[in-house]
């Protein structure tokens, strides 16, 4: 994905404040509500906790798909996500949602950033045809 794409779909799922994230769990879907999404190193972020299940699926099955909703249009992403060591990452995502600092810190062995690779998303309206961003 271009930056330009990446840029357009960080800001809109940003302006909407929550997503909802599905990931599998066995065979079963699961999704949640999320609200951390950041671009660090042109590359766009997710944060949750290594403990979480959610994590531990994403671990299993990393292909995800999330939503988010905003005046009558929503956008889906679908991808695969990449656990992301790099202390900078993780204290980029605390710098930008500092009500996580009280449950979690940079190298802690729980706080885990991740990002998006063989990406694409699809924004949607009730008017306008669909329109595809590989990223």
């Amino acid at each position: 994905m271009t930056q330009a794409a990446i840029q357009e779909v960080y800001e809109f799922i940003k302006a909407a404040e929550t997503y909802y994230l599905a990931t599998v769990d066995g065979d079963q879907p699961r999704v949640r509500p999320f609200g951390t999404i950041e671009l660090f190193a042109g590359r766009l972020y997710i944060q949750t906790g290594l403990r979480k299940d959610v994590a531990k699926q994403i671990q299993v099955n990393p292909k995800v798909e999330l939503s988010a909703f905003k005046d009558g249009i929503w956008v889906r992403l679908r991808g695969t996500l990449v656990h992301d060591p790099d202390v900078e990452a993780q204290a980029h995502m605390l710098a930008a949602y500092p009500i996580l600092q009280d449950r979690y810190a940079v190298d802690d062995g729980n706080n885990a950033v991740f990002y998006f690779v063989d990406a694409a998303a699809t924004f949607f309206s009730f008017s306008d045809e669909p329109r595809l961003l590989t990223l």
